[in-house]
């Protein structure tokens, strides 16, 4: 069975600001999401590359961009990526996830999620850190996390 997710925004992203769209049906999906106006621009098995830029909103005191927008930008696409390459019998949910502010964040951010180890079925749960890379405008890294996705089969529907 096809990802339903990874259809969707196969299909969307060819309409005139299909992406755009894709991206507000997932914020709809998970609001709290929406309130750092992400802009999911790549989603393949293995990969989701997604962008937020600058604005008061989602600032912090000296003008930069908040740690917690950067740490909801993650878990986006880190969310995103291990819910397109998980086989359509397992379930996932974030366990915890680890950190590390690199630089002063301004202008657009640009995520970059992917699996560090593959993504298979199992029997069992199992953990799955996913790397994530944030980037400024100049493609300086600002922050890095890993996302401990667990990862484990759907109960049977009875």
């Amino acid at each position: 069975m096809a990802n339903k997710t990874l259809a969707l925004y196969d299909r969307m992203r060819r309409w005139p600001a299909g992406q755009w769209l894709f991206t507000r049906a997932i914020c709809f999906k998970a609001p709290y999401f929406g309130s750092i106006s992400p802009r999911i621009e790549i989603l393949e098995p293995g990969r989701c590359v997604a962008s937020i830029r600058r604005h008061r909103a989602i600032t912090n005191h000296i003008g930069s961009v908040h740690a917690i927008a950067m740490c909801n930008l993650a878990e986006l696409v880190g969310g995103m990526v291990t819910e397109v390459t998980l086989p359509g019998s397992m379930r996932w949910i974030p366990r915890g996830m680890t950190v590390q502010y690199l630089k002063k964040a301004m202008g657009t951010i640009r995520a970059v999620a992917t699996p560090s180890v593959p993504i298979v079925h199992a029997d069992s749960g199992y953990e799955v850190p996913v790397d994530v890379a944030l980037t400024d405008d100049a493609g300086d890294a600002v922050f890095r996390a890993t996302i401990a996705m667990w990862l484990s089969p759907k109960p049977a529907r009875g």
